[in-house]
């Protein structure tokens, strides 16, 4: 297994702000309605741009293809741990998919799982997962992320 590489500053900053508000006797969550307001736009979504080490060496982009097919392949289970109302943010439109269907692709903004042009022109580098909605917990995603690629069984596999 390799490192992985994915929302660090996330991940660092809610940290921070939570021990920060902690210390000062505020209770801060993470939370909201990805989509607060019915109408025609996007919502609010956190992409997770992912890599593993062997995703950012040369031949890299194998790995990154080979990584999408596994996060296919657990669409509906990790759509499950992606965010509250998600469905009335991922539609379809304004540059999302659908959230019953999944799909890769390079440089495309509606697809699940987008792959930066970079990484297809220099055969390494990283993916952008589409899906997470802004109310995310980044700690599940990360891992949830992580142990699908790498084939590592969740906890309620186990």
């Amino acid at each position: 297994m390799g490192s992985s590489g994915i929302n660090a500053e996330y991940m660092g900053s809610s940290g921070i702000n939570a021990e920060y508000m902690g210390s000062s006797g505020i209770n801060a969550e993470y939370m909201g309605d990805p989509k607060p307001k019915a109408g025609d736009w996007n919502g609010a979504g956190c992409h997770c741009n992912f890599s593993t080490k062997a995703m950012r060496e040369d031949g890299g982009y194998a790995h990154i293809e080979a990584a999408c097919k596994k996060l296919g392949e657990k669409h509906k289970e990790l759509i499950a741990v992606y965010g509250e109302g998600n469905a009335d943010r991922l539609t379809g439109a304004h540059e999302t998919a659908s959230i019953d269907t999944f799909s890769y692709d390079v440089a495309n903004r509606g697809c699940s799982i987008r792959i930066p042009r970079e990484a297809a022109r220099d055969g390494k580098g990283y993916l952008e997962d589409r899906r997470p909605a802004s109310n995310m917990d980044p700690y599940l995603v990360t891992s949830r992320l992580f142990a699908t690629v790498e084939g590592i069984k969740w906890p309620e596999e186990q």
